[in-house]
């Protein structure tokens, strides 16, 4: 009997703590959930784009596609030129925000263009000669005996211009102007067809006097079947009619130092070793 007191005791005592705890629980406020501060993270996030930044970039976009059809052609141009890579219109678009897509006339100037390749997917820069290198430029212009335009090689490749140097220091081209339009051209110096001019070849060409007068080298000229660069009767006869002379004019006479000059420099006396 003693033993199912004490056990209904504990019973009644374990049902007021379970009544105590549920009071309380019910009375309390729950507790906030606060998200610890990470100071890595907070160093990390991206600064907020400013409104002003973005409508700069957004106008300076909408200038490029207002432009006319040959600006955003040679922007394109420019971008393929100047990285030698082949483009998607995607990938032109976020280069230089040329839409190649969305403009019908640029999309066919870009693809009609003579500087300009197109597979049917990429666009890539095409320059007259499809050369690569040294070698490849100077079997290139060995092609060309009578010469090639410096003009046309000159988008080839980035350094085209430097192998050029290098080839002419190395005695492999000549680099020439051209007497009609001032323009560089290169022609080939073969080394499989070395020329040698006899002594005595040399000496007649050294000896032939030519005549000292203009008219007469021109005369000459013209019965060699040649066109003289110039016209020297007709200046003349138009000289005549102006009243210019023809003569040449005297240099003045250079006065010498005398004892009579003042002389100003007296603290050099190295200048008037020769004074008479």
């Amino acid at each position: 009997m003693a033993l199912k007191e004490s056990l209904d005791k504990f019973k009644k005592q374990q049902e007021m703590c379970q009544t105590t705890l549920s009071s309380i629980k019910a009375n309390s406020k729950p507790t906030p959930r606060v998200t610890p501060y990470n100071p890595v993270n907070a160093k990390s996030a991206a600064p907020a784009v400013k409104f002003s930044s973005d409508t700069e970039r957004l106008q300076h976009i909408n200038n490029i596609r207002k432009a006319p059809v040959g600006a955003q052609i040679k922007r394109v141009i420019n971008l393929l030129l100047e990285t030698r890579q082949a483009f998607t219109a995607e990938q032109i678009n976020e280069a230089c925000y040329v839409d190649v897509n969305a403009n019908k006339a640029v999309f066919d100037s870009l693809r009609n263009n003579l500087k300009v390749y197109y597979d049917g997917k990429r666009f890539s820069y095409k320059s007259k000669y499809d050369v690569k290198d040294k070698s490849q430029l100077l079997k290139l212009i060995r092609k060309f005996a009578e010469g090639i335009a410096v003009i046309d090689l000159k988008d080839a490749y980035p350094s085209v211009m430097d192998d050029l140097q290098a080839l002419k220091v190395a005695g492999e081209i000549w680099l020439l102007s051209n007497f009609d339009s001032q323009e560089d051209i290169a022609y080939p110096n073969d080394p499989r067809v070395p020329i040698r001019v006899d002594d005595d070849l040399k000496l007649l060409f050294r000896g032939i006097e030519l005549p000292r007068d203009m008219i007469d080298i021109e005369k000459d000229l013209q019965k060699n079947g040649m066109k003289p660069a110039t016209n020297t009767a007709k200046r003349r006869a138009q000289a005549q009619v102006h009243g210019i002379s023809n003569k040449p004019k005297q240099k003045k006479k250079k006065h010498e130092i005398s004892k009579r000059t003042k002389l100003t420099n007296s603290h050099l006396p190295e200048l008037f070793k020769n004074l008479s």
